[in-house]
């Protein structure tokens, strides 16, 4: 999935993701930024993601705008 940080506290690790689709907004799991390449996220930013089990969005990587045409996504 992708969507965009709606909300993020680096000091609790507790956030907020809205996805593309259809705007739902999903709770970011303890462990999204484990094994990725953010440190901490900003209000805005990109992002795709997977839901756990929980339902709580995890394993966060780099979004893109479908129209900029960047690779991988």
């Amino acid at each position: 999935m992708q969507g965009v940080i709606k909300a993020y506290d680096p000091v609790s690790r507790e956030g907020v993701v809205v996805s593309d689709v259809d705007l739902t907004e999903y709770t970011l799991a303890p462990e999204a930024l484990e094994g990725s390449i953010f440190r901490m996220l900003r209000q805005g930013q990109r992002v795709v993601f997977s839901l756990n089990s929980a339902g709580r969005a995890t394993r966060l990587g780099l979004g893109s705008e479908s129209d900029m045409g960047t690779p991988g996504v």
